[in-house]
Formats: C-alpha cells, structure tokens, sequence
C-alpha cells in the first residue's frame, strides 16, 4: 500500500528534492540540480511564483521507503486571467511502480476538484522559465540544468493512467561549423540599415542589468500567443534577474536595439553546465562552485536559452543579425556544438529560424493532460 506525506518542513522538503538522487544515481545521463537552489524555488518566502500560484508537495511512501514524489500547482494567474481552469503538476519522479504513480496524480486530481478546475497538465513548473515535459525520446544523451530527465517507462504510466499528449516539444542540435556566415553577414548589414537597428554587446553581467526587465517584457510580448503561455510578472523578472543572468557569459547575451535604443530582439545563450553539475552532486561546496566556474570559461557545447523579436520584426530577417553576431563570439570561444532548450513542435516560426543550420531532432518531450 502506498501512503502520501506532504512535505512542509525544510526536512521534508529536502526529502523531496534529493528523491530524484536516489532514483538516478546509477544513471550516466540524468544532471543534478544544486540542492540549495531547488529548496529556494519551494521556499513561499523566496520565490516569487508563489505570489500568483499556491503549489503542494506530496512524497509516496511504500514499506517504509520514499518511492516516488510530486508538486501540485495552481496558478491563479493563469485560471483568472486567462480562464484557463488548469491544475498544474511537476517535479514527478516514481519507481516503476504503477500504484505509487497513481496514487501521486489522484492526489492532484483530488485538488483540481477542490478548486473546481476542469483538467491537469504535467509535467510542469510555475512558469514557462521552469522545467517542462516528461522524456519521451532522446533517454541516451545527458539532460541539461534546464530540462528534467526521466526513465523510459514515465512515458506509459501517464498512458495507463488515460492521460494524453497535450503538447509535444522537440529538443535541437547542431554543430557550430554548420552556422554558414555567408547566410547571414550580407543580409544583418541590409537589415540594420533598412530598419536603422544596431546590435548591442556586453563584456560586463552589471551592464547587462539595466536592460533585463525590457528583456523580460519583450519575451511577454514575443510568446503571448503560444498556447503554454504565462506572462511573467514583474517580482518575477527580479527573481530571475537574480537566479540566472550571473550564470551566464555576459558575451553570450545579445540584444538588439532600435534608432530610439528601444530593445527590439534578445538572444541569451548558456555553456553546458551539464557535466559539471553531474560532478557537484548537488552541492556548490567545497568544489561544485570550482566545477561552475570551469564550465562557464572553458564549455565548448552551449545551450540556445532564449530568443526573442518583437511582433513587429519578426519575419524580417532580425534573426541575421543575431546570427552574426554568435558567428563572431562562438568562433572566438571555439564552440563545438549548439543545442536548443524544448520548442513547442506548433511554433512554426523557430523551426524556421533555425532551418539553414541543417538541426537535428534529439530529444522529444510532452506534458500529458486528463480531464477532472
């Protein structure tokens, strides 16, 4: 029989988020996140998701051995205003055990009712800068600091359960040689002229501050129609300002501007911290910070995190200027291969964007829905 716990002390909470530990340790492709991070995205005093969303954390406990956990999300900004009556859930791990993968959705389906919501998606996190989508192809390659990992057979538990594919998200690679400057350095000088644009390049992360929150608002305007959608909030943009633009390359971070120096496009791109997480174990110190450190210097995959043009300019070839620019900086750092974070397959304008780089499809992921 499986009992449920709800992890409300800083203890359970810590059993909730080393779980995953135990469930991949034997496992050569599943990346660790850092314990002391994973902890302050659950802490209600730390983590500004909580302002709009209320979220339980649920362990599964069978013979007296945690065997599987889950976080139950409702996020109210997306129920008021988008009337979306959804009942979010992530962060699900479980043994290949039918009734501890049962047990932990019945919990959450039992707390849509409660709100009176009308389905459940998962797996998912607070927002669209949280984790997203359960592993369905792609098990033999190393996860990445943004994306969960799972066991092959997450996949038909949530089939046996009746859920179904709600979206399907693709995950990209290329080699940096296949960036052909001669697509792209003719057409970035057309398009900043006709359009009076200019790239903007950072050397310094204090420089780069200033222009986060316009980032931020761009990326809102960008991404507002993609059925996933939660608009950032601006406590938000504060706490991801914080949490991720000090982990990357301040040259990796590109922006483009108008005459008026309004932002009209962003890229932020991130070294593979994949490897060097697998040897912190979980832990910044004594040596997980060294490991950091040497991957942001020394990485030669990087990851594409985020791209952004403004409605306006999509479609007329802002893109080239983006490209020519990492042309020129991942030519200077040496970088090897490129990877892109998950793309929901309906976005047909980023596969698009990115089709002359001849990427290959390497990881499939989706999040699964059942009615209430």
């Amino acid at each position: 029989m499986v009992t449920l716990k709800e992890a409300v002390s800083k203890s359970e909470l810590k059993k909730f988020v080393k779980f995953p530990f135990q469930l991949y340790k034997h496992s050569p492709y599943w990346v660790p996140p850092i314990i002391n991070d994973e902890m302050e995205t659950f802490d209600k005093s730390k983590n500004p998701a909580f302002k709009n969303a209320e979220a339980w954390f649920f362990l599964a406990y069978k013979e007296g051995k945690l065997v599987g956990r889950v976080a139950a999300i409702v996020n109210n900004l997306e129920i008021n205003q988008q009337r979306l009556k959804k009942m979010r859930f992530g962060w699900f791990d479980f043994i290949d055990d039918p009734e501890v993968s049962a047990t932990l959705l019945e919990k959450v389906a039992e707390i849509g009712h409660k709100h009176q919501l009308e389905y459940m998606e998962g797996p998912v996190g607070f927002s669209n800068l949280d984790k997203v989508g359960v592993l369905t192809e792609g098990f033999d390659h190393i996860g990445s600091m943004v994306t969960w990992y799972n066991h092959s057979y997450y996949k038909d538990h949530y089939e046996r359960l009746n859920f179904v594919k709600e979206k399907e998200y693709m995950e990209n690679k290329f080699p940096a040689r296949n960036a052909d400057p001669a697509l792209f350095t003719k057409l970035n000088d057309l398009i900043k002229r006709r359009y009076s644009l200019r790239e903007v390049n950072f050397s310094n992360t204090k420089d780069v501050m200033p222009m986060v929150d316009q980032m931020f608002d761009l990326f809102n305007e960008t991404y507002s129609k993609l059925s996933s959608f939660v608009p950032i909030t601006d406590v938000q943009k504060a706490y991801f300002k914080k949490k991720y633009i000090s982990f990357i390359n301040p040259e990796y971070i590109k922006f483009i501007v108008d005459k008026e120096d309004n932002l009209i496009a962003f890229a932020i791109v991130m070294p593979s911290f994949s490897k060097a997480l697998q040897k912190a174990k979980g832990k910044l110190f004594p040596f997980g910070i060294y490991h950091l450190i040497q991957a942001k210097k020394k990485s030669k995959d990087v990851y594409f995190y985020l791209i952004g043009i403004h409605p306006e300019y999509q479609n007329k070839g802002v893109t080239a200027i983006i490209f020519n620019e990492y042309y020129k900086t991942f030519t200077d750092k040496q970088i090897d291969m490129c990877y892109r974070t998950p793309e929901l397959e309906e976005n047909i304008a980023i596969k698009q964007m990115w089709k002359h780089f001849d990427p290959v499809v390497y990881k499939r992921r989706r999040t699964y829905r059942k009615n209430l």
